[in-house]
């Protein structure tokens, strides 16, 4: 399964960078300010940003863990981009 996430944002390299910097505290994470990876327990995302959008990428191996990396990211997303009216990155799945 490879789940894909999008956030249309003119500030998705700040958020890239916010959410790896804020998850590098406890868990494995590198990013420049276009790409990311943050490694959870459950598994690798990808982060990649332009100057129009963040985009999300992971390949969970069941849908309970597809539901957790929505979840996760969702929840820390609504955090940093308030001031956007963020309430969730539209989630697409192969």
């Amino acid at each position: 399964m490879k789940l894909t996430g999008t956030f249309e944002t003119p500030n998705g390299s700040k958020y890239l960078q916010q959410l790896c910097k804020h998850f590098g505290h406890k868990i494995e994470t590198t990013f420049t300010p276009d790409t990311g990876a943050i490694h959870f327990g459950f598994g690798r995302v990808d982060l990649r940003a332009d100057a129009d959008c963040l985009t999300i990428t992971a390949a969970p191996e069941n849908t309970e863990t597809a539901d957790r990396v929505k979840k996760v990211i969702d929840d820390h997303l609504k955090r940093f981009a308030f001031r956007e009216n963020f309430e969730g990155m539209t989630w697409a799945s192969q």
